[in-house]
């Protein structure tokens, strides 16, 4: 009897000891602390622009960006012509600008590559009108005023070259009369009979609604490939201090992303958008409604855009080299990512 209790005794015995044994041997995990992810900084991206198409485009990212929606937040500068813009950009003042493509070429050589250009923003925007019906080709300029803005700058080259095209001689053949803002051209228009002109997109639409009789004569960027010499005519492009997307890369690539989404707005959405035109001072809506059809808004980047660019900065370096800094920009004006 003494020897089964002491059997049933060891037999507990070694139970317990084998079940501590076992609870011993279990490791206890617990779940790692979940990684929290620290929001990414918004970076702010200063950009400019003129009074016009080219800043058109970037509206609904500008009104995005007021509501808290945008990746970056953005301030925006405003001004009726390039010199106004270009030395807060030169400064450092401002990061992306909105101006002619061929004046990017000229600050990329004044400034020993300082600047890259990001995107061509507008393709050819101007036009020639006229109180009358003379003109039907660009051989009937000769002989004519024509009123304009952009002196130094994109519409004066494209006229040069286009009627050197046509045996034309800008300032020979053909005078202009140049204004400082095309608000002065359309009231010249009003007050003269017969009275002809080179305007942008959304100043024509706003002088048709001003001047009786005005007619659109002639589409420059359809005379221009009429030319079909492989290039176009890109009016306008962004550019970006190479300093300010050398240090934020993501920040200009989300950019890209988001102008290039305000652009399909605006293009797919002109009433909406001609609100938010108006709101940032550019023209009243009911203009920009009916311009922004006509206004060949745009965002192309990378290959193609260096493609489209380079062949238009070739044709002005070969009229006259100082239009791009007096020599063609190499490869590293293009900004293709970091």
């Amino acid at each position: 009897m003494k020897k089964f209790v002491s059997l049933v005794l060891a037999l507990v015995l070694a139970l317990v000891l084998a079940l501590s044994l076992a609870a011993c041997g279990q490791t206890k995990t617990t779940d790692p602390d979940p990684v929290e992810e620290t929001p990414t900084e918004k970076v702010t991206i200063r950009l400019g622009g003129l009074k016009g198409p080219t800043s058109m485009g970037m509206v609904k990212l500008l009104a995005d960006a007021e509501s808290g929606l945008t990746a970056n937040d953005y301030t925006f500068t405003m001004a009726a012509s390039a010199p106004d813009l270009t030395p807060q950009f030169i400064k450092g003042e401002l990061d992306i600008l909105a101006v002619p493509a061929n004046l990017g070429a000229t600050l990329y050589a004044n400034t020993d590559g300082g600047v890259a250009l990001l995107a061509a923003s507008t393709l050819g925007v101007l036009y020639i009108v006229e109180r009358g019906d003379t003109i039907q080709s660009l051989g009937d300029l000769a002989g004519r005023t024509l009123y304009a803005t952009g002196k130094g700058t994109t519409p004066e080259y494209a006229l040069t070259y286009l009627l050197a095209q046509n045996g034309l001689t800008l300032g020979k053949d053909v005078q202009v009369e140049w204004k400082s803002e095309p608000t002065e051209v359309v009231a010249q228009m009003a007050q003269e009979e017969g009275a002809a002109a080179m305007l942008p997109q959304p100043f024509v639409t706003v002088a048709q609604g001003q001047v009786e009789g005005l007619r659109v004569a002639l589409d420059l960027s359809a005379q221009w490939d009429g030319l079909d010499n492989g290039s176009r005519l890109v009016t306008a492009g962004l550019l970006v201090r190479r300093e300010f997307a050398e240090a934020h890369p993501d920040a200009v690539a989300k950019f890209l992303e988001e102008y290039a989404a305000s652009v399909d707005y605006v293009n797919e959405n002109p009433a909406e958008a001609a609100v938010l035109v108006e709101q940032q001072g550019i023209v009243k809506a009911a203009v920009a409604e009916k311009a922004i059809p006509y206004c060949s808004l745009v965002c192309i980047t990378g290959e193609d855009m260096k493609t489209a660019v380079s062949g238009y900065l070739q044709t002005l370096y070969d009229l006259k080299p100082e239009t791009v800094g007096g020599a063609m920009p190499d490869d590293g004006f293009y900004w293709l990512g970091a």
